[in-house]
């Protein structure tokens, strides 16, 4: 703790609220945490010079989830239950507009397409049966009936001649978002500290104490938003799931427009400046894709390659200009975690890959518990 005087007193001390992690939930609770106390000294801790886990490393789909995942979700969960999850995402997505506003977002609605493979003909068949129920049941929640079938416009091969579509969903760029979300914060005068490690934390009758890789702190309240990484400070059921990702160099011409999927939400592409952006596969190897560690595996990037050239780039040459992966947090139920841990310890995690979706309102809801 090699700190001075002046690093002590400005930056660490008399701290009203520590937040952990400065993803979407970490920014949107510093954001409304400043508009209820807005004297308050809040603080957000980051261990990455950019935020680590999924933040800024996911494909920026504004989405619902498809109907083939849905259907999934309904053989888990109720009818009240997935409802309300739907509900969740899509207010989550209309707090997220409205606070960033869709020019700074680069907010597009061109709607989001599921595609069955040739092989995947049961599932299709069940989709298309179950279709008319499905916007039965969402139809409060978009005020219309969410999924349609459409034709292959796009020319993809080794799948059926049909999507099915939502034409509510939309697309947005990822950078931009936390650039602006960043940009709020700071401008309220939350201070924004990365390459942060917080290693543990212990409470007293006066504060908590907070013990990171670089110095000790102590604040009156904490806030953990890690999502992926929060079986690190929390004894909460949160399984870290890796999403590995590669995006192509620009394709001439590329007339894709939209956000895709496919393999119940699985695998996931869309159109960005001219290239394809390509996630997924990790249930080829679930096992391995329950980890922190930020790297690709040799076998799901190459099938992420084949998929990519044999169905989504049929006979149109492509280069790969960069692969990355993010962390999600997912567990048995896609309910997130906001919770009071104790008397001021609160956590916002397990966004079960919806923190585009849901990241804004998790983030509302873990301020309004304090």
């Amino acid at each position: 703790m090699n700190l001075s005087y002046w690093e002590y007193k400005t930056w660490l001390s008399h701290i009203d609220f520590t937040i952990v992690g400065s993803g979407i939930v970490g920014l949107n609770c510093a954001l409304h945490l400043k508009q209820r106390f807005p004297k308050a000294k809040i603080v957000v801790l980051e261990k990455g010079f950019l935020p680590q886990g999924a933040s800024t490393k996911n494909a920026g789909f504004a989405c619902f989830g498809s109907i083939s995942e849905i259907l999934a979700d309904l053989r888990q969960h109720s009818e009240e239950e997935v409802f309300g999850l739907v509900q969740k995402r899509w207010n989550g997505i209309q707090l997220l507009r409205e606070t960033l506003g869709d020019k700074a977002l680069d907010f597009q609605q061109l709607g989001g397409h599921e595609l069955f493979l040739e092989e995947d003909g049961a599932l299709f068949q069940n989709c298309v049966r179950m279709q008319d129920e499905v916007n039965r049941l969402l139809y409060p929640v978009f005020s219309g009936d969410a999924f349609h079938e459409h034709p292959n416009t796009f020319l993809f091969k080794g799948i059926r001649d049909k999507y099915i579509t939502n034409s509510f969903e939309g697309q947005l760029d990822t950078g931009k978002m936390m650039a602006r979300l960043l940009w709020l914060v700071q401008n309220q005068g939350v201070i924004v500290l990365n390459g942060i490690s917080v290693e543990d934390f212990s409470e007293n009758t006066s504060n908590i104490k907070v013990s990171t890789d670089r110095f000790e702190l102590n604040t009156n309240n904490l806030l953990i938003a890690t999502n992926g990484f929060a079986a690190q400070l929390l004894n909460e059921h949160v399984q870290p799931a890796r999403a590995q990702v590669l995006i192509t160099k620009p394709i001439k011409n590329l007339s894709i427009k939209g956000t895709f999927h496919f393999d119940e939400g699985y695998y996931y592409f869309r159109n960005i400046d001219c290239r394809i952006l390509f996630g997924g596969g990790r249930n080829r190897d679930l096992k391995t894709e329950e980890t922190t560690v930020l790297e690709q595996t040799e076998r799901i990037q190459k099938h992420l390659e084949k998929l990519l050239k044999k169905v989504i780039l049929p006979g149109i040459p492509f280069e790969v200009d960069r692969r990355w992966s993010g962390i999600m947090g997912v567990g048995d139920i896609k309910r997130p975690i906001v919770k009071q841990v104790s008397e001021n310890v609160f956590c916002g995690v397990r966004l079960g890959g919806m923190g585009i979706a849901i990241g804004s309102l998790v983030g509302k809801e873990l301020a309004d518990l304090v």
